[in-house]
């Protein structure tokens, strides 16, 4: 694929390659970081319709953006049409570059109340709902969603054209069931099959699995998509997007010194503590250190993770990272294995 992916009149650029929304993660300097290090477009965090409409603050919240994020999309999910239309128009005047509809979130307290991913099991109204959205707003809206509720119902071949038909811009498939939450493997034969479906004329995004830059231009290759996007693989490691976006321009992976991804980690900290506050800050970017690629592997390290991730305070945080450059990574036999 040599075209440069639209979305309506947003260009992503050649084989594009995008931060996943996911909850607790997508906060505004995560997103910034992963546009820094590469993504071609990021989403924010899911937001409630209802809380959005009811005008909740920690919902509000989610609907800042920095214009350095740019392209940015701010993703909504709900089960009642009038309050997603509703906060439809809210996030309009937040001015994002998309709107995305979250019909793919598995998690049980969503879909069990028929939002999210629970709208697989309701077809019609997904669809109605997606119509009135776009028929609401005037900015391009796209729809993230899932093969279907479990293995025996996996509509999204049949689904995707139907979505097409409501006026959507892109569609981005996640190649599991809801059933399967995140577990097992996805697959993206469905996905690639949505692709080659002569009716679709939308971008068709790829999402599962996508965890090493091998594995992603693959997914380009193999299936045809014209987009993919990265999800759990990025925790504490904002860098997959510039490994990834190199390796697909030149076949080469970038070496990225272990400073630098020291570097991120530290921002990653003090910008989380910056914008909440210094225990909430640590509590949440705890599953960044806790999931970093740049701390798996290392020989007797269990007692320092377990400190690491028991810390409390930046100043405790920040000697304990420094012990562990010390300790672990002064052998450069090692340093360039990890790297």
């Amino acid at each position: 694929m040599n075209y440069e992916l639209c979305i309506d009149k947003i260009n992503l650029g050649k084989r594009p390659v995008m931060l996943a929304p996911m909850e607790d993660v997508t906060d505004p300097s995560f997103r910034l970081i992963c546009r820094e290090q590469g993504a071609a477009m990021v989403y924010t965090e899911f937001v409630s319709a209802e809380a959005l409409v009811r005008n909740i603050n920690s919902t509000t919240r989610k609907l800042t953006i920095d214009d350095r994020e740019r392209p940015v999309a701010i993703q909504i999910y709900g089960r009642e049409p009038e309050a997603m239309v509703e906060a439809a128009k809210i996030v309009e005047q937040a001015h994002p570059d998309i709107l995305d509809i979250n019909f793919g979130c598995p998690v049980k307290k969503v879909a069990a109340k028929g939002a999210g991913a629970g709208m697989l099991r309701n077809p019609d109204k997904m669809l109605a709902i997606t119509k009135a959205i776009v028929e609401a707003v005037s900015i391009p809206v796209t729809v993230k969603t899932r093969l279907g509720w479990d293995c025996e119902n996996k509509i999204i071949t049949d689904l995707a054209p139907r979505l097409q038909d409501c006026g959507i811009k892109a569609l981005t498939i996640h190649g599991r069931t809801r059933s399967q939450m995140y577990t097992g493997d996805a697959d993206w034969t469905l996905i690639g099959e949505v692709k080659a479906d002569p009716r679709m004329e939308i971008p068709i995004i790829g999402n599962g699995d996508i965890k090493t830059a091998q594995q992603a231009k693959n997914a380009f290759d193999t299936y045809g998509v014209d987009g993919v996007m990265i999800g759990r693989a990025s925790f504490g490691a904002p860098w997959i997007f510039r490994e990834v976006k190199e390796y697909l321009a030149t076949g080469v992976i970038p070496e990225i010194a272990t400073q630098e991804k020291f570097s991120l980690l530290r921002r990653q900290i003090r910008e989380s503590i910056d914008r909440i506050d210094e225990y909430r800050g640590i509590l949440h970017v705890r599953r960044h250190l806790a999931s970093t690629p740049l701390l798996k592997g290392i020989p007797d390290f269990r007692e320092t993770r377990i400190r690491l991730l028991r810390a409390e305070t930046e100043e405790e945080l920040e000697n304990l990272l420094l012990e562990i450059e010390e300790n672990f990574f002064t052998d450069s036999s090692y340093r360039s294995e990890t790297c």
